[in-house]
């Protein structure tokens, strides 16, 4: 088995040489030995356990659980233990797979809820409180959303606010998609597209940050983030296999 310095390792990974440092610190690689002047040692199986622990940062999903997964598979490997970072791994796969499958099934309601409603006569005024019990919504939430953008409440000549048939529907769109993890950006840019032009890809405008959106978040493109941690998690499962094999 070849052995590496930490310069070789870094370059190798195409990491700084603290990185290689901070991995060994959070065991997300295994301790390696040390020579009599005090330098690292490190093997192929360090190398591979680099490239692991790599791909499975790559996409950083949050919700869920699933980054503590993550972490827990990379450390359960480090410790040669590949049959319980097989599992963890494969674990880790089916939640981004049915976090995904909610993620589809949130734009399909979105459809419904456009599609099923005709003109809205507005005969229906909730107040706030009103409101957050009967669609099970904080109202911190609803404060949080008027206040990003995504829903303009109309007021009364006293200053309460009073939530319309029409404000309601956009409020169950809007829970709809919190519920399966979208921004608040990706919510407010597809109501945007969506008044614009009704007949707007759902999907590719909760998908499709601008190109002038300065901070990007997994869940500004959440679906292409879920499909593409699909194929690392399958990607991360044949890793473990071969290293199983080669460094049991």
């Amino acid at each position: 088995m070849s052995t590496y310095k930490t310069s070789e390792v870094a370059r190798l990974i195409g990491i700084h040489p603290n990185t290689v440092r901070l991995y060994e610190e959070w065991r997300l690689i295994p301790k390696p030995i040390r020579q009599a002047n005090g330098y690292r040692v490190f093997t192929d199986f360090h190398i591979e356990q680099f490239k692991l622990a790599r791909l499975a940062f790559q996409i950083e999903v949050l919700q869920n659980g699933l980054r503590k997964k993550t972490v827990d598979m990379v450390k359960t490997a480090a410790a040669g233990d590949f049959d319980e970072a097989l599992l963890l791994a494969n674990e880790y796969l089916a939640q981004v797979q049915q976090e995904q499958n909610h993620a589809e099934e949130a734009i399909e309601m979105v459809h419904q809820l456009l599609s099923s409603s005709g003109p809205q006569e507005n005969t229906l005024t909730l107040k706030r409180k009103e409101i957050s019990e009967a669609l099970d919504v904080s109202m911190d939430a609803l404060r949080n959303w008027e206040m990003n953008g995504l829903l303009s409440v109309k007021r009364r000549e006293n200053g309460y606010r009073v939530y319309t048939e029409e404000d309601i529907r956009r409020l169950k769109i809007i829970r709809s998609l919190r519920c399966a993890n979208y921004s608040l950006e990706a919510i407010l840019r597809m109501l945007k597209e969506l008044s614009s032009n009704p007949n707007t890809n759902i999907e590719k405008a909760l998908n499709t940050p601008k190109p002038d959106q300065d901070i990007l978040s997994v869940c500004d493109r959440l679906i292409g983030s879920l499909q593409a941690a699909e194929s690392n998690a399958k990607t991360m499962i044949l890793m473990l296999q071969a290293m199983k094999i080669r460094f049991t």
